[in-house]
């Protein structure tokens, strides 16, 4: 048994066939079939039942498969760890986050990285916190910034909580409702609303419930957007409303441009976000500068956004 082997044999069990297996590992199909028998050989037990063309995996394979995918990242990480210790500074660094903090948090984070490590070559990735976690689990990224709940019960996973967002209804200084307390549904439904970014559908519920509101709650926005752009000039350009974070408009505020409405009853919604990566993955010496450039914007926000609250 070698871990070539395992990899033809986790191949098979993510795609579920022999045909799109053999094309991801590069082999023919009677080449990777050897390998498959090799591998029960060694293992003394049959791990697919053959069905026609078809393969169906036995207890064996799902019970196995777990130790399999730990031996082939072992295997992965002992390289990576040795190539990482040869290049220093040298490198990839890939890692993401979501929309509302990208377009507040990345330019600088990226920027103090290759400027005081100009050998570094980093990737990034901005997407809600689900896919995230999907490019972390099949290692295309080193980790990202996003809900900490994603990592929370996962023994393979690191979680680091940072920041615990308040959420709020958000308009344009002098919009109609700016100044009004306290602002009711009703008042609420006299404007369009605009949905920002990837919306977790936990959050959409609690609106849901709220408000009264029906599902999907998607119907009752005028605008769905991921591009966070085009939400500040609706925002900042109309009477539209924008529910959100704090952090996402924490620039914003501070600029004057946008304020909080006093929405009863309020956005009790519940998030907390942080640095989410693979327990075990060795990481380039980058990766400690990047883990402290989080780890000061969610402070500073905080402290911002402290004093905001004291105007």
């Amino acid at each position: 048994m070698n871990t070539r082997q395992l990899r033809h044999f986790l191949a098979v069990m993510d795609l579920g066939s022999l045909s799109a297996a053999a094309e991801q590992v590069h082999l023919s199909l009677p080449a990777l079939s050897r390998s498959l028998r090799a591998l029960e050989d060694s293992l003394r037990v049959p791990l697919f039942d053959r069905q026609g063309r078809g393969l169906l995996p036995t207890p064996y394979a799902h019970a196995y498969a777990q130790r399999a995918r730990r031996m082939v990242f072992d295997e992965k990480e002992a390289a990576r760890e040795l190539a990482l210790m040869r290049a220093g500074e040298l490198g990839p660094l890939a890692f993401g986050m979501g929309a509302s903090l990208a377009h507040s948090l990345l330019a600088p984070m990226v920027m103090q990285l290759v400027t005081s490590a100009p050998g570094l070559r980093v990737r990034t990735l901005v997407q809600s916190s689900d896919v995230l976690f999907a490019a972390l689990m099949h290692e295309e990224i080193d980790f990202f910034v996003g809900d900490v709940r994603m990592g929370a019960h996962d023994p393979e996973l690191v979680a680091e909580p940072l920041y615990a967002c308040g959420f709020h209804w958000f308009v344009r200084a002098g919009h109609p409702l700016a100044r009004k307390r306290p602002v009711q549904a009703a008042d609420l439904a006299r404007f369009p609303w605009v949905l920002s970014g990837y919306a977790d559908q936990a959050v959409l519920g609690r609106l849901a419930q709220l408000y009264g509101l029906s599902l999907p709650l998607e119907n009752h926005f005028a605008v769905d957007t991921t591009d966070l752009e085009t939400v500040r000039a609706l925002m900042t350009g109309n009477d539209a409303l924008v529910p959100g974070t704090d952090i996402s408009r924490v620039v914003e505020m501070g600029a004057g441009k946008v304020v909080a409405l006093g929405v009863e009853p309020p956005l009790d919604l519940a998030l907390t976000l942080g640095i989410i990566r693979r327990a075990g993955r060795t990481l380039v010496p980058a990766a400690d500068r990047a883990f402290a450039i989080v780890r000061r914007f969610f402070a500073d926000a905080e402290r911002e956004l402290a004093q905001l609250r004291k105007r």
